[in-house]
């Protein structure tokens, strides 16, 4: 059987990412770090906050956690100065969480079994179609080896730490003036005409020459240099390659059958059509009394009298047919009549929160259950993979064992544990090679001096949910310049674009200057071939406008009585000129419901700013001891 998650989930990575994956917004919520204390050392800590130890196990599981969703973000390549940021950050939250709980108890802060419950209730992780489950509970809890006791303390934790948050959002407020001020910066806009200079437009048609491109090449052979790489041997095991030897018997497939047979359960299917009409009012209720009237003379047609009168642009086309459905399909009122009916029966106005509706009831198609026969082969595929689960694991917990003995050979491993072997020709640092892609653990495994020095067996790694691998260098091959004939092309165009963003700044420069003698924009920008936008109004957030000129347009000075112009150097190597010719308030920021939805929205980023200077506080005064190895 699959042995408890060994090491904080260490083991099996695949099984930590499904489960952690389901309960990542509690996590998010609460900050759940101390979830898995193997204890085995006590002594050990990864930092001490006011004299209360976070354990290296907790900062080892935390990371885990952390490491499964992102790698999933970055699909399982993550860069080592980014791993190296994520965990200082990660030590950094915890120790900024430990803080906050601490000064909360001392505060008097407490959670109540009552409130404890109600959000414990609430976790869509925990639930069965929004109902709370505490078999589920415990069975999500225990897959990630956690434990009832630890998972409800770190939750109290964190629910504690919230109260003082909301404590200090609800007392906080924004006085009038502040709202002045802030509503001032917020609304106004600036009226602005810019032309964009681009490098392709002022980089010249002068050759490049070898010369040039060896002079480049020497002061950039950084960015021309091959990859470190190895030639790599691997051995496999995949999951749907243990599934294939695994016997299951008659009488296992029965007793699976047997015990979960409400799984196989079909339930009722309803096919209907209907009519909608929208609207909650007394107009739409008779409009829809008249049509139901249609639909029930003899002789209607119901299905041209949905194409006539529905508004439900899903089915009116279609003569309102729904097709066949079970009961979950539908709105609960909806649900409750249909499948109150008789096939030919037409009944309505049924109202939900759409409108009001008509609807005939077309075939009933009865709920039975699965015979076995008929689930044999889910229940054979699903008996397989669990028991291939639980074997992967195995296996990857005794190939650990063998790596650890010295002496450990690759090929009495590839037979004693049926891997199947491949040869990657190149994989590449950072980039990895296929077939077994660029996953960072892997990457870290397969660059380690063990492997590359020591020429080691390197592994198990777990990639993905379905398969591990062991694996040896053949070749390592350290970065060289790549032939400058294979580069040339690259240190052209690099060239190129230099001598056109060193260009269009300097036209862009020069066009500014006429622009402040009093040549108008038109002529300026026709001289140097470039059209400008229309002039038109602009606020600081508005999305069409590049950023680095709306940053120019608001960080410069205000016209006053004559236009203000600018250079701004854009982000693809181009410049801009701009003029700033107006500045007005924004039309439409004196609505009513936009000034009370705005002062609401002021008031909330003021609470969070002040929730965050006050734990920042709280952190800063308290005695904090970190070590710096807390992640090796």
């Amino acid at each position: 059987m699959l042995q408890k998650i060994r090491d904080g989930l260490q083991g099996q990575r695949w099984l930590a990412a499904l489960v952690l994956g389901a309960l990542a917004l509690v996590f998010a919520a609460w900050g759940a770090y101390g979830i898995v204390d193997l204890k085995i050392n006590g002594g050990n800590y990864a930092a001490k906050v006011d004299g209360q130890k976070i354990s290296l196990e907790e900062a080892h599981s935390a990371w885990i956690q952390q490491q499964a969703r992102m790698q999933q973000q970055f699909n399982g390549d993550l860069p080592d100065t980014f791993k190296q940021a994520m965990q200082s950050e990660l030590l950094e939250s915890m120790v900024r969480d430990g803080a906050v709980s601490q000064h909360a108890g001392k505060l008097g802060y407490r959670i109540s079994d009552e409130q404890f419950h109600r959000e414990l209730r609430n976790i869509p992780a925990f639930q069965i179609e929004g109902k709370y489950d505490p078999n589920v509970a415990r069975e999500r809890l225990a897959q990630a080896g956690m434990t009832d006791q630890a998972f409800a303390l770190e939750m109290r934790r964190g629910l504690t730490r919230q109260q003082i948050a909301k404590g200090i959002q609800t007392s906080d407020f924004v006085t009038p003036l502040e709202l002045t001020r802030l509503h001032a910066l917020e609304d106004e806009q600036r009226e602005v005409r810019y032309a964009t200079l681009t490098p392709e437009k002022f980089a010249g048609n002068a050759p490049v020459d070898d010369a040039a491109v060896q002079d480049y090449l020497k002061t950039h052979q950084s960015s021309y240099m091959t990859l470190e790489s190895v030639r790599l041997g691997f051995g496999e095991l995949r999951l749907d390659q243990l599934a294939a030897q695994i016997p299951v018997s008659d009488a296992e497939l029965h007793a699976a059958y047997d015990k979960s047979k409400d799984r196989y359960v079909v339930p009722e299917k309803r096919r209907a059509h209907h009519i909608l009409i929208q609207g909650s009012g007394a107009d739409a209720l008779k409009k829809a009394q008249g049509v139901l009237a249609e639909a029930k003379a003899p002789g209607a047609d119901f299905a041209q009298l949905a194409r006539k009168y529905s508004q439900d642009p899903g089915s009116a086309a279609q003569g309102g047919d729904l097709g066949l459905a079970d009961r979950g399909n539908f709105v609960g009122p909806f649900s409750d009549a249909l499948f109150a009916m008789s096939v030919g029966e037409i009944r309505g106005p049924v109202k939900t929160q759409y409108g009001y509706h008509i609807i005939k009831l077309d075939e009933i198609q009865p709920g039975k259950t699965r015979s076995f026969d008929e689930a044999r082969a889910e229940i054979d595929a699903q008996l397989r993979h669990d028991r291939a689960q639980d074997r992967l694991g195995d296996t990857q917990e005794q190939i650990a064992r063998k790596l650890e003995q010295p002496g450990a050979d690759f090929d009495a491993l590839v037979k004693e544990f049926g891997l199947k072997t491949g040869e990657v020709p190149s994989f590449e640092r950072g980039s990895g090679g296929a077939p077994l892609g660029a996953a960072q653990e892997l990457q870290e495994v397969v660059f380690s001096a063990p492997v590359l020095n020591e020429k080691r067996i390197g592994g198990p790694v777990v990639l993905g949910e379905d398969r591990l691998v062991i694996v040896k260098a053949l070749e390592h091959r350290m970065p060289k310049p790549r032939p400058v004939a294979e580069v040339r092309d690259q240190i052209v165009a690099a060239i190129a674009k230099e001598r056109g963003t060193a260009a269009a700044a300097k036209a862009a420069d020069a066009t500014r200057a006429r622009l402040l003698s009093g040549a108008s924009f038109d002529d300026a920008m026709k001289e140097i071939g470039v059209t400008a936008e229309p002039a038109h109004f602009v606020s600081r957030k508005d999305p069409a406008t590049p950023a680095p000129i709306r940053s120019a347009v608001f960080d410069g000075a205000k016209p006053a009585g004559k236009p203000v112009f600018r250079t701004v150097k854009l982000d693809d190597g181009g410049s801009a000129v701009v003029a700033i010719t107006a500045v007005r308030r924004d039309p439409s920021a004196s609505a009513p419901e936009r000034q009370s939805a705005r002062s609401s929205e002021a008031a909330s980023r003021h609470g969070e700013g002040d929730v965050a200077a006050y734990i920042e506080e709280v952190r800063n005064r308290a005695d904090v001891a970190k070590n710096p190895k807390a992640f090796e």
